[in-house]
């Protein structure tokens, strides 16, 4: 634990973050290890290149009109914790409150944990001792392997640099974030260039409005009507949690200079950086593999984007480059994206610990910042949970349990501007929502939709999600008698 800590009355949060530092931190925060591989899950769940394309634009259009509504937030409370104090001023502490306890106990730690095993997953490729396999001992349910040991020290290096002040954090998510944008957009040129030689796009969307439905054995089930429109929202979950962290630039609003201009910058140009990324990449997937596959395939083009082994589909394209060595090179591109993500999320996430603290909603030693200006005693306190996770191997459930609670928690502060529209109508909006009422509605009504799918398809895992929110409810009462 960092020595010397200081209190909030010796010093203060720095704003040494700029535009492109936090447009940065946004694009950053999103690109995980999801666009490499969800889009297996969504081709067999839809069978259909053209379905595809639509949800991940759609999934966009959503995202990018999600980040221009929380831009009037954002220039009307430039403070740290964002998200949380958006929904405390508009709603009240209570919600704000089980809004923090479920970023706390799953939605942050639980994404830092799976993006630590998924940093480690591919860091296996060069170093096999590190195969989750190999078990070194078990104390009671937790099972402690080499692998889950590296994933919990990549998050302490991770932790200890980001305590050293926000200028280190800045350093290492620029420097990661850049090198994957550049390496992303150098796989997606290849692969369009390449794949315009073998007429595989064209392939692909041929009859692409035909859906269908690819079970395991390789049955298919086709889609139309209702059933297609379920699908869709089924499908919406890879891709939803892949262009997901976006708001984190919110949680540090305390470091970003002239926050009231940059945050909705960064907020729109981050999310539109990210969705034509993704989208760039699934047609250069489909210009290189055909969509449908066999799940009894030996070769890459047999199996297709449907059956890629392990649901690695970037692999599966990038063989058809490079051969062989392709498995490596994206073990590395996957590696250098998972460390710049996590350190974007263990950055911004102690923040919002920070602003509970501060109201007394949190243990009050996370209120301390250190000699470096920043809360590392919420930094730590972060690491430690994210860290037995990653160890209870727990965390995968639990992040399919909050996808659908993080999704209306996005929803409930998009519904913040209206009531913040009636309650506060004097109150200084350097910056108005683009498209209200319009488009904020429109994200409503559509993440409504979403979340009443995944209610009739995932019950179980929604309702599991609505139960750990719904923990915060006496969490917070007896936080409050204490």
């Amino acid at each position: 634990m960092p020595e010397n800590v200081l209190t909030e009355e010796k010093t203060e949060l720095k704003r040494s973050l700029g535009l492109i530092d936090s447009t940065l931190l946004v694009s950053g925060s999103m690109i995980g290890s999801g666009i490499f591989i969800v889009s297996a899950d969504m081709s067999r769940n839809l069978g259909s290149s053209g379905w595809l394309l639509f949800v991940w634009v759609l999934t966009g259009i959503i995202t990018v009109t999600a980040a221009l509504s929380y831009g009037e937030l954002a220039g009307m409370m430039p403070k740290a914790g964002g998200q949380y104090i958006y929904i405390q001023r508009a709603y009240n502490s209570l919600l704000g409150f089980v809004y923090g306890w479920t970023v706390f106990t799953v939605i942050q730690t639980g994404t830092i944990a799976a993006v630590a095993v998924a940093f480690t997953k591919y860091t296996a490729v060069f170093i096999p001792a590190l195969n989750p396999e190999n078990v070194l001992f078990a104390v009671g349910p937790l099972k402690v392997s080499a692998a889950s040991l590296f994933a919990i020290s990549s998050l302490v290096l991770l932790t200890w640099l980001n305590s050293r002040g926000v200028q280190s954090g800045k350093f290492i998510q620029n420097l990661f974030t850049s090198a994957k944008l550049i390496s992303l957009l150098g796989l997606i040129v290849v692969g369009l260039v390449v794949g315009a030689g073998t007429g595989m796009l064209g392939v692909n969307l041929t009859n692409a409005w035909e859906a269908n439905r690819v079970t395991a054995d390789g049955s298919v089930v086709p889609l139309a009507g209702m059933a297609l429109v379920m699908a869709i929202g089924v499908s919406m979950i890879g891709s939803l949690f892949s262009a997901d962290a976006w708001n984190n630039v919110t949680f540090i609003a305390g470091e970003i200079k002239e926050p009231r201009k940059n945050i909705p910058l960064s907020l729109f140009f981050g999310t539109l950086i990210v969705t034509v990324i993704y989208v760039l990449a699934n047609i250069a997937y489909l210009s290189l593999l055909p969509l449908q596959g066999s799940p009894s395939a030996t070769d890459v083009m047999g199996r297709g984007m449907q059956f890629a082994e392990y649901d690695r589909v970037a692999t599966a394209a990038s063989s058809l480059i490079f051969g062989n060595v392709a498995v490596s090179i994206m073990a590395v591109l996957i590696m250098i994206s998972t460390f710049g993500c996590n350190n974007g999320l263990i950055l911004a996430g102690a923040r919002l610990y920070y602003a509970m603290a501060k109201d007394g909603l949190f243990l009050k030693r996370a209120s301390q910042l250190n000699q470096h200006s920043v809360p590392a005693k919420a930094l730590w306190l972060q690491c430690a949970w994210a860290s037995v996770l990653c160890l209870s191997g727990t965390y995968g459930d639990l992040l399919d349990y909050c996808t659908f609670t993080s999704l209306v928690f996005y929803i409930v502060t998009i519904g913040g501007i209206f009531l913040l529209r009636r309650k506060e109508p004097d109150a200084e909006r350097p910056y108005k929502a683009f498209g209200y009422p319009v488009l904020p509605l429109f994200y409503i009504v559509a993440g409504l939709l979403i979340c009443a799918i995944l209610l009739v398809e995932k019950t179980f895992n929604t309702g599991m999600g609505l139960l750990i929110a719904g923990l915060g409810v006496p969490v917070y009462y007896m936080t409050k008698r204490k």
